[in-house]
């Protein structure tokens, strides 16, 4: 059987079992599946969109048999390509879109639930808010539509200063062995039955009782976290992606296991929350903020988020289009703008006579008809205070907090005031839209911009020198630099926007070449994806979930090849 008739015999299996609507093969249907949301692009002979669980385990049969990688994919969000293909693999793609299978079961006491796996933060939070219940996270990916279960696959830390990174012992998974056979593996804690068929029908029906959900030690988030945060002396960072205390079955896999649920904690929501905004042209005077709070506060803050002024700015200016759609039509429109825009960037990348990147410099100069959604009050704090910080904390630590703040007051040249209700969703908007900002700038001024290099960095837990230093052999490399992150835990987003004609693959290098020295990790956050290399321990996990390289072939720089060849 020639290679072209093997193929058409997949795609007719899997238009056999969702329906000829549900496989997309051709490049303008696929585009949005097969691009990155920052990152990444690959081809695919097929995207194909399940509907229920049954229908995803027979899709990965069908994959399994014919030999093809094979990658999970849910809302796409992601920040590192590792939810898209990659060029020079020795198969085909095929991507399983899970976003259809939503479900989202609440377990008895609602301190649980269990989530499929295109089920959003979004959608839990609506799902929780009647039992006064909140999820993992709550800021940022939630509201592009980010999936639990990715989160759960990529140790997606979040915001929450006492969350720490998403994590279950708890899954409902697919595993390849080394003889290539496809086994489903039931670690939920809920007994749904004994063959593929039964469990996963059992489950999307919710065809169990109280009595079958166990009473289990095995924990649904990093409860230790909280804790471990506050060690501000010890030598390591305090959460990122290849923690080996962290990597177990689902939780860090990085699609290199077919997730089909998992089971993970809800927690109490806060009864009262306020927030504080901080300025200070010392980086000293902020990490002696950072400390006071970890070390002496009885309650932990909430979030703890950074913005340098250069960030602030940019966000202001580019990030506009997505602050004044949060506020005029809320998150839920977010994953709708951002897949009709991949759409629409699909349809005018085929037409040779539009410009490059249409659509962003059409978006970025309608939101310029409007004034600046920033405060005029945080805008005059920023041209003050090159470091600010969006401290928010529990309504029964707000007295405490204020003592804390102003002890460091006392010592540091440091001010702070406390926000309105409008000056904090404004500072939290602004800080959401950074993540997207400096993208949509080096796409607008891709004449001055040759790329742009995102790192996800955990700095030590005592590294008290936390504010980044470069040598001019790197900045004169560069049109910009922006930083901003969850303080408190030491992770950071750093954008670098590299200056046009230069090597952004040798800053890269140099970069990261620094923060082996000063013995950060990376990434954080997000999966390695194709952005970074995965370490030894971490590629050993991925060829141990994995050991024919099927699914997710290619991250973390590893083999593209069946068994990962060389």
């Amino acid at each position: 059987m020639s290679q072209s008739q093997s193929q058409s015999q997949l795609v007719a299996s899997l238009k056999k079992i969702v329906g000829v609507r549900y496989v997309l093969t051709s490049d303008r249907a696929t585009a949005p599946y097969r691009t990155g949301f920052r990152e990444g692009h690959g081809p695919a002979l097929a995207v194909v969109k399940p509907a229920t669980l049954l229908q995803q385990w027979h899709i990965l049969q069908a994959c399994v048999s014919a030999n093809v990688i094979v990658i999970m994919q849910a809302a796409n969000t992601g920040l590192t390509g590792g939810s898209t293909p990659t060029q020079g693999c020795d198969r085909n793609t095929v991507i399983i879109n899970t976003t259809r299978i939503s479900d989202i079961q609440v377990l008895p006491a609602q301190q649980q639930i269990v989530a499929f796996p295109g089920a959003s933060l979004f959608s839990l939070e609506k799902a929780l808010a009647p039992y006064g219940r909140v999820p993992h996270s709550v800021i940022g990916s939630s509201c592009i539509g980010a999936s639990i279960v990715g989160g759960v696959c990529n140790n997606s830390g979040g915001a929450l200063v006492e969350r720490g990174p998403a994590y279950t012992e708890l899954a409902l998974y697919a595993q390849i062995n080394s003889d290539g056979n496809l086994s489903l593996i039931n670690n939920l804690d809920i007994d749904l039955g004994d063959t593929p068929e039964q469990i996963l029908t059992n489950l999307q029906n919710k065809k169990y009782s109280e009595h079958d959900v166990k009473t289990t030690a095995k924990k649904a988030s990093d409860r230790e976290y909280a804790n471990w945060v506050r060690k501000t002396d010890d030598d390591t960072p305090a959460r990122f992606n290849a923690d080996p205390r962290r990597l177990h079955q689902a939780s860090g896999c990085a699609g290199k296991l077919a997730v089909f649920a998992v089971r993970v904690d809800t927690f109490a929501k806060n009864e009262q929350e306020l927030t504080f905004y901080l300025g200070t042209n010392s980086s000293t005077a902020l990490q002696a903020v950072r400390k006071i709070l970890l070390e002496q506060a009885t309650s932990l803050p909430v979030y703890a988020e950074y913005l340098h002024r250069d960030i602030f700015e940019l966000a202001d200016n580019y990030g506009r289009d997505t602050v004044l759609l949060i506020k005029n039509l809320g998150t839920n429109w977010l994953p709708k703008f951002f897949n009709i825009k991949r759409q629409l960037d699909a349809v005018c990348q085929k037409l040779p006579f539009l410009p490059k990147n249409t659509i962003d410099k059409l978006v970025y100069r309608l939101a310029k008809l409007f004034p600046s959604q920033t405060p005029k009050k945080l805008q005059q704090w920023n041209k003050q205070y090159q470091h600010q910080l969006i401290l928010t904390v529990k309504g029964d630590a707000h007295q405490q907090t204020l003592a804390l703040l102003e002890q460091v007051k006392k010592d540091y040249q440091l001010d702070f005031f406390q926000c309105s209700e409008q000056e904090a969703k404004a500072a939290y908007l602004l800080r959401f839209a950074a993540a997207g900002a400096a993208v949509q700038y080096a796409k607008i001024n891709h004449n001055e911009v040759e790329g742009i290099l995102a790192l996800d960095i955990a700095l030590k837990r005592n590294d008290n020198e936390w504010f980044e230093k470069l040598p001019p052999s790197i900045t004169d490399k560069l049109v910009s630099k922006l930083y901003y992150g969850h303080f408190l835990c030491h992770v950071f987003h750093q954008d670098y926007l590299v200056r046009k004609g230069e090597d952004c693959k040798a800053v890269k290098a140099a970069l990261l070449a620094l923060l082996e020295q000063r013995g950060a990790e990376y990434p954080a956050e997000h999966n390695v994806g194709h952005h970074y290399h995965a370490k030894p321990a971490l590629a050993d996990n991925y060829r141990h979930l994995d050991p024919t390289n099927t699914l997710n072939a290619g991250i973390g720089g590893m083999s593209k090849k069946r068994d990962y060849a060389e």
